[in-house]
């Protein structure tokens, strides 16, 4: 199954979105959360993402979600440090919440790792209130 990293500045939203998503989405088990600094503060942290990247790996591929720009940055060069590493890993360009439950749900569901980045990345678009 496509594994999933989240990436957040903070520890409490990349729990709290694994949270939800296991709610959403029971029967994926390799969802884990990068959020904030090893010490607890806000930030990210490459390696830190490295490493969910490889625990949340079972062959199928990963997607890492994540929250602002140096998040992006970060998760850019943790999959940078993983080159040499046979990960194949995708950095998703879309909006956390609706992109991880999305994506989560694609997995669970038996899809391949294009189709889960396409089903995080299908929801940039999607408007929450039509007026």
């Amino acid at each position: 199954m496509v594994g999933l990293v989240l990436v957040s500045h903070s520890a409490k939203i990349a729990e709290g979105l694994k949270d939800l998503t296991a709610e959403i989405a029971p029967d994926h088990k390799g969802i884990i959360s990068a959020g904030g600094m090893e010490d607890g503060s806000i930030g990210t942290d490459a390696v830190r993402i490295s490493e969910a990247i490889r625990q949340a790996n079972d062959g199928d591929g990963v997607v890492v979600m994540a929250d602002l720009g140096s998040g992006v940055m970060s998760s850019e060069t943790a999959i940078e440090l993983l080159e040499d590493e046979d990960i194949k890993v995708k950095l998703a360009d879309a909006p956390i919440v609706e992109g991880t439950i999305a994506a989560a749900v694609s997995a669970m569901v038996g899809s391949d790792l294009e189709a889960v980045l396409k089903a995080a990345e299908d929801c940039r678009g999607v408007r929450k209130i039509n007026n």
